[in-house]
């Protein structure tokens, strides 16, 4: 198959708008606590998604992963309980720098350690990155992405210095730079552990491919392992969340029991790839009652909706993997590049953006322009490794 970087380059946007949107689906759900929702919603995000789609998509996939290294289903499971990880200290990177300063440094972090780690733990880099015009085409993309981010958290920040004393106050009652880099550093290398699952199962691609799969979907069978990894983490923190806010009733009653615990006051596990698009969802919701009674049918829909949304972000991502060539370690790049791209187009057709100064309108311009800049850049050095 020969690769085509500009169709890589567009499914990393359908994956960027998935991860974007998720966050939609679970604005419908009432009545339950994070923990409820967001496990309810990761089975199919992490369990039953992966694994339709693999045992639609491919071929012999039991087979397949029987015939894998062991080595190499360890590292891929491993590497995803490690990106659950990240999220326990996501919170944390909001709370000492501030939810825009908080994102920005986390989402560079995981852009940069997602990006370039891969090629240099395989060698490729002196020479496949640094050796050819393509790699360092795709390199000046990199940075370029990181610029973008780096900009997109200045537009927050300056949105932030709008808000009257109290507000900011409000928002970062605990800041610490040195503490919250420390955390986001960690954080952004923890998030970054999703990339590492999907190089780590190379031979696994391998032997699907072997199997009669096609190259388009040879990721999937990866993706089963990696994100049983990602709930294992998740399944673990929920249920300690379930126990300690008396909230685990809420999977099998409708009748409520109790105040449902503030969402800012939660120990939240989240990565720094979900959070753009709670970011925009959150500050949309409107106030929200507390109703007798949760509508356990309705709530347990827009909880597939979600969690197979986010699910969708990954689908396209080892498609569009497919399609980079030699140089596939810069999808991590377009995936966060689109992430950011489509969250931010997100808040402004919500009015996210709405009533904010000059300054912040052109510092959110600059970064939707310089972060699909940088996914063209990327896109074209691919292009140039192919010829």
């Amino acid at each position: 198959m020969i690769a085509n970087p500009m169709l890589g380059v567009f499914l990393h946007w359908l994956g960027g708008l998935a991860s974007a949107s998720f966050y939609l689906g679970y604005r419908g759900v009432k009545g339950w606590a994070w923990e409820t929702y967001w496990l309810a919603g990761g089975v199919f995000s992490w369990i039953v998604a992966p694994w339709l789609m693999a045992l639609t998509m491919t071929n012999d996939l039991f087979a397949v992963l029987r015939e894998a290294p062991g080595s190499s289903l360890f590292w891929v499971f491993a590497f995803g309980v490690l990106w659950g990880l990240g999220g326990l200290t996501f919170g944390l990177t909001m709370r000492y720098l501030g939810l825009s300063l908080g994102m920005a440094v986390a989402l560079g972090y995981t852009a940069a350690f997602g990006t370039l780690l891969p090629p240099i733990f395989r060698g490729e880099f002196s020479k496949q990155v640094l050796g050819t015009h393509s790699g360092m085409v795709i390199l000046f993309g990199v940075l370029i992405c990181i610029t973008g981010i780096a900009f997109a958290g200045a537009a927050g920040i300056s949105k932030e210095r709008e808000l009257s004393e109290e507000q900011k106050r409000a928002s970062i009652g605990e800041f610490n730079l040195k503490r919250g880099l420390l955390v986001a550093t960690f954080c952004g290398i923890m998030s970054a552990c999703f990339a590492y699952g999907l190089a780590a199962g190379d031979p696994i691609k391998q032997i699907t491919l072997r199997h009669g799969t096609p190259v388009l979907w040879q990721g999937l069978p990866v993706l089963v392992v990696v994100l049983v990894g990602g709930f294992t983490t998740n399944f673990i923190w929920c249920l300690i969340l379930n126990v300690q806010n008396r909230t685990g009733y809420q999977y099998f009653s409708s009748k409520l029991r109790g105040e449902i615990p503030a969402r800012t006051a939660e120990p939240i596990l989240e990565s720094a790839i979900d959070a753009p698009g709670e970011e925009m969802a959150v500050a949309l919701a409107p106030p929200r009652s507390q109703p007798d009674r949760a509508p356990m049918l309705a709530n347990y829909c827009f909880c597939a909706i979600a969690g197979t949304t986010w699910y969708m972000q990954f689908f396209f991502y080892t498609m569009g993997e497919t399609q980079m060539g030699a140089f596939k370690f810069s999808s991590w790049t377009l995936h966060m590049a689109s992430i950011i791209i489509f969250s931010t187009l997100w808040g402004i057709a919500l009015k996210e953006w709405k009533g904010v100064g000059t300054r912040t309108k052109w510092l959110v311009a600059l970064s939707l322009f310089v972060l699909v800049a940088s996914t063209v850049i990327v896109g074209y050095g691919n292009y140039l490794g192919r010829r």
